[in-house]
């Protein structure tokens, strides 16, 4: 039986692509490349057996367990998961969320109710939901669709420095989760082709395409920080008890 694993699309996520495509896992396995939202779904749905899905999407699974040392994750600002404003947050009246996101939408609700002490519309489905043309109105927006909007907005908020300033801790937007028991054989061996890949980066950012508005090296090798530490997973945790206050 081949285990089923669902990964994330995002430039975020090619460095563990590249570890899975360049080694003999990926004939061990089935591999789909996804959304954040499908990539949770299809693990609740029970379509795969592993996904790199949002944290925040474990509240919806009746079972489930890490399965690896690696996550999405950072310890400052991750440059790919920003509030857009045109103005201060604190002001904001609508904030219209990211239907690719649920780790990053509950991030927002989180630091709006917790943090900055406001409670803005939220408003899902918008039908241009990447850009707002009205003052009073916010965007939630995730991955590489955020590459080189920093400049069009007066007000900036990257979600992960966020939180820092919040908590103090680093944070895991997405993690490796199992829906059911998985070997320790084969656990083992995904994380050393996860690392492979890790090590590999120089190489994934070759594969890229050229980006004037946008360091892709930066990002991969500095702003993401990919390792599954025991302050990453007190982050989650903490951020899962914060979504179940909502």
């Amino acid at each position: 039986m081949k285990f089923r694993i669902s990964a994330v699309s995002y430039t975020n996520t090619k460095p563990f692509i590249y570890g899975i495509q360049h080694t003999d896992f990926i004939n061990k396995i089935e591999l789909s490349l996804d959304n954040p939202t499908d990539c949770a779904q299809k693990l609740i749905d029970d379509v795969v057996d592993i996904g790199l899905i949002p944290v925040a999407a474990t509240l919806n699974l009746p079972y489930w367990e890490i399965v690896s040392d690696y996550c999405i994750g950072a310890v400052g600002a991750v440059n790919s998961v920003f509030i857009f404003s045109n103005i201060d947050i604190k002001d904001v009246k609508k904030l219209q969320l990211d239907p690719q996101s649920r780790s990053s939408n509950n991030l927002s609700k989180v630091l709006l109710k917790n943090y900055w002490k406001v409670s803005p519309e939220l408003i899902e489905g918008a039908d241009d939901y990447t850009t707002s043309t009205d003052p009073e109105t916010a965007f939630v927006l995730i991955g590489d669709r955020t590459f080189g909007q920093k400049e069009k907005y007066k007000y900036v908020y990257d979600l992960a420095e966020e939180w820092r300033k919040f908590t103090g801790l680093p944070f895991c937007f997405a993690a490796w989760i199992a829906n059911k028991p998985i070997p320790k054989e084969f656990v083992d061996e995904f994380n050393q082709v996860l690392k492979f890949g890790l090590d590999h980066r120089a190489d994934v950012i070759k594969e890229l395409p050229v980006r004037n508005d946008f360091n892709l090296e930066d990002y991969l090798m500095h702003k993401l920080d990919f390792d599954l530490t025991e302050g990453k997973r007190e982050a989650l945790h903490l951020f899962l008890k914060y979504i179940k206050e909502l």
